[in-house]
């Protein structure tokens, strides 16, 4: 019999940490019998323990995360593990408010000479547009 993960996230922690203990005594058991006698059906047996030792287990942090994630949820401090992952670069970024951030220069340069504002605005040419030198042939 295989544990299923669904059925465990329905049991509280109490139940599954009573049911892992319960798992580690028959792998206790099963490897003290695969000493004895080197039956395929009892080292075939352990794999099935051991795996679901490790479901058992993995179900309880889940829920440990979870409850720790709902208990921080509005708190300013995030423990490390529950912050977002991100990447490394993205982590180092400046927030949107230091990037608004100007020093009392900056802002008196800003202040005192604002960015022109011109009528024409300049004409952008392309190579073909504009004349060029080598065949330049004087109009008679």
């Amino acid at each position: 019999k295989m544990v299923k993960a669904y059925t465990l996230r329905e049991k509280n922690e109490a139940a599954l940490v009573e049911d892992l203990n319960k798992l580690k005594e028959e792998l206790a058991k099963l490897r003290v019998g695969k000493v004895a006698t080197a039956s395929q059906i009892k080292v075939a047996k352990i794999r099935i323990v051991r795996k679901d030792i490790a479901r058992i287990l993995t179900v309880i942090n889940q829920k440990r995360k979870e409850a720790a994630r709902d208990k921080f949820k509005k708190s300013s401090y995030k423990p490390i593990d529950l912050r977002v992952r991100k990447t490394r670069k993205i982590r180092r970024q400046l927030t949107n408010f230091e990037k608004s951030k100007m020093t009392l220069k900056e802002k008196k340069k800003i202040q005192n000479f604002p960015q022109r504002k011109f009528v024409l605005q300049a004409q952008i040419f392309s190579h073909e547009s504009l004349p060029s030198r080598g065949n330049h042939q004087p109009q008679i």
